[in-house]
């Protein structure tokens, strides 16, 4: 599996915190629930479908067997995860972030051991790829719609539901004006749900690799197969 699924991708970061800073992490969250505003820009960005930052100690690592080592006795630091799914491409999302809060984001990964800041943007792409986690599996629900594809068919249904009540009382001029109004209000949800122009053929390779996965039929088909042994001599 891979960081994409249809229209969407996404996206786990995981950067360290000396554990004397992280009170103070704790205190950059408490200051961005009091004033929303540094965070303000993220409405505007449609193509996010959700964005977390969370921190996460050394001693809260799980544990899943019982001859594990202790997590907190192996490492040196606490450590911020931030998740996030959207669409797009990985620069456009970058670029877009850095450009809609670049404040905000300066707030929140302030404690994170060499941040760069995220102007100028190089050194910000840089810092987020060397501390991005690829996601091994990823589940959506509605591969080919994006955020916008689901609120419009939401409204498209609700639509043809006021029109469908509307059809048994109504003339047929009645229902033909109410027709081209509700073609005219809902003409923004028409878009083609499937895999959107991707910028590089990752999403063409992801897509091909899940249908492999998924398909029984084709499973194997492109591994190649050992040459039968012979018992003659």
């Amino acid at each position: 599996m891979s960081n994409i699924a249809g229209k969407a991708y996404a996206m786990n970061v995981l950067t360290p915190i000396k554990p004397w800073k992280t009170w103070l992490q704790y205190l950059v969250f408490r200051l961005s629930r009091a004033r929303p505003s540094q965070l303000g820009g993220l409405l505007g960005l449609k193509f996010i479908h959700f964005a977390r930052w969370v921190v996460i100690r050394r001693d809260q690592w799980p544990v899943l067997h019982k001859d594990q080592p202790k997590p907190a006795k192996l490492l040196q630091n606490d450590y911020m995860l931030f998740l996030s799914n959207f669409n797009g491409t990985w620069d456009q999302y970058i670029d877009a972030f850095a450009d809609g809060i670049p404040t905000g984001l300066d707030l929140l990964w302030y404690t994170s051991t060499k941040y760069p800041h995220s102007i100028p943007i190089a050194d910000f792409k840089n810092y987020i790829s060397a501390n991005q986690i690829q996601t091994r599996y990823y589940y959506n629900a509605t591969p080919g719609a994006a955020q916008r594809d689901i609120k419009q068919a939401l409204v498209m249904r609700d639509e043809l539901v006021a029109l469908a009540r509307l059809q048994p009382t109504a003339t047929p001029a009645e229902f033909g004006r109410a027709y081209r109004k509700l073609l005219a209000r809902v003409q923004r949800g028409f878009g083609a749900h499937g895999i959107a122009p991707a910028a590089s053929p990752a999403t063409e390779r992801a897509d091909a690799a899940r249908r492999r996965y998924f398909d029984p039929d084709t499973w194997g088909r492109d591994i190649p197969q050992a040459p039968a042994s012979s018992t003659g001599r």
